[in-house]
């Protein structure tokens, strides 16, 4: 056995000593998206520090700890905070909860990001369903020794963001008047915001967003056979005037301005699973 499943299974272990019951459901919460985590009923909270391997959040707006509860009606693992590879963390170490969640049952994978509008028609405090993503800009982290006990070589990536779930989402969301657009998500390291060219070249190939972390979360997770949904809150836009500049504040104050309607779509999906 490889030192990696090693680890993941390590990791996994002591995570089930701790909780005696299943989810197939898991939630990663991004840039100001935190508090989501005060709408599950946590039965048990795990600091990121007390788990075997697990990398420790290092960002402000991102929580530290793996939640285990209830949403919906429904058992979800919650991470609390995530892992980035601008923080010094190797591909292996940003995607290793995902893995970890996969060892404990879960199934289904959601997704939430802070992320930058290029599509021009975007406005800051949009919601973004994540159709498809560009990961040409991102180390893939399946490079190395494939984990047969995880997934194939060569996994197919024709579908990376569950169709049916994004209906469900569309759904939803005209039901409670919430406005709700689709795009292409384009993966970078930052943590540098883009320069105006980059943001030039991405709308160019096709990006509708950008951010700096999904993706990676995303291959693994389906290269472990999980469903995934996804939503960019659009923080800041790219391609703006001259003068505008970002910055990481500005970016927490949108998204949590955006949350309510974020919450109110991941509760009712996964209320319909």
């Amino acid at each position: 056995m490889s030192v990696l499943m090693n680890q993941l299974k390590e990791a996994a272990a002591f995570i089930g000593s701790k909780v005696n019951q299943k989810a197939n459901i898991g939630i990663v919460l991004g840039s100001g998206l935190g508090n989501l985590s005060k709408e599950i009923k946590v039965e048990i909270s795990i600091p990121y520090s007390e788990i075997p391997h697990f990398p420790v959040s290092t960002v402000e707006g991102h929580g530290g700890s793996l939640l285990f509860g209830e949403l919906s009606g429904k058992k979800v693992w919650v991470m609390s905070g995530r892992f980035h590879f601008y923080e010094g963390y190797t591909p292996h170490q940003v995607t290793f909860p995902v893995r970890v969640m996969h060892l404990l049952g879960v199934k289904t994978l959601f997704l939430s990001n802070a992320a930058g509008g290029v599509n021009t028609d975007f406005n800051v405090g949009d919601l973004m369903v994540i159709t498809d993503h560009i990961s040409l800009f991102v180390v893939n982290p399946l490079l190395g020794k494939n984990e047969e006990e995880l997934g194939t070589r060569f996994p197919d990536m024709s579908e990376p963001y569950s169709k049916a779930l994004i209906a469900k989402a569309m759904q939803i969301a005209a039901e409670n008047q919430i406005e709700l657009k689709k795009g292409v998500y384009t993966g970078v390291t930052g943590p540098t915001f883009e320069t105006r060219a980059e943001y030039k070249m991405i709308h160019a190939l096709g990006g509708d967003a950008v951010g700096m972390s999904t993706v990676q979360e995303n291959i693994v997770a389906v290269h472990c056979g999980m469903k995934v949904f996804a939503t960019s809150v659009i923080t800041d836009l790219g391609i703006r005037e001259e003068e505008n500049v970002i910055t990481h504040e500005e970016v927490l104050e949108a998204a949590t301005a955006a949350e309510p309607k974020l919450t109110l779509l991941f509760k009712e999906l996964i209320r319909s699973l």
